[in-house]
């Protein structure tokens, strides 16, 4: 499995991933229309150019959420996190937009035993995403419960 365990977890680690994606109008209009989000700033081009500060569509920030998270899993959570247990203080500094490519790190921030489940720990992730300048576009904390190696 590529996910680590709750032991090979260290407080101060930081996985600069691999992967990155880059967003294109496709992906940001079917998640907004999947998602049933009918903003304007995500879909109409006009409105976006004559009437926002922006001057185009942004990508959905739900979307912006989902990628950070799902970069990071491949390195630290596959196959051996039992649950996603929530995300905190959820930020997005700056717009993504089309053609924009993420990239994310993951730090470390705390880990302790699970009181009710011998099998498993609490691990507290920070992820961070810039664009293809380095500036940073999102970041939040993710509460996970890991799996201990059997």
């Amino acid at each position: 499995m590529p996910g680590l365990y709750y032991e090979e977890f260290a407080v101060g680690q930081v996985f600069r991933h691999r992967l990155s994606r880059t967003i294109t109008e496709a992906d940001n209009v079917f998640f907004s229309c999947l998602t049933h989000n009918p903003a304007l700033l995500h879909l109409d081009e006009e409105y976006c150019r004559n009437e926002t500060e922006f001057g185009r569509r942004i990508v959905n920030s739900c979307l912006t959420l989902g990628l950070m998270v799902g970069i990071s899993v491949g390195d630290t959570t596959h196959g051996t996190a039992i649950a996603n247990l929530g995300w905190d203080e959820v930020r997005f500094p700056k717009p993504l937009f089309h053609g924009d490519t993420i990239r994310v790190e993951t730090e470390i921030l705390e880990k302790r035993e699970s009181r009710s489940r011998p099998n498993a720990g609490i691990v507290v992730f920070l992820h961070r995403a810039y664009n293809q300048r380095d500036e940073l576009v999102a970041h939040c904390q993710r509460t996970a419960l890991q799996l201990k190696k059997p």
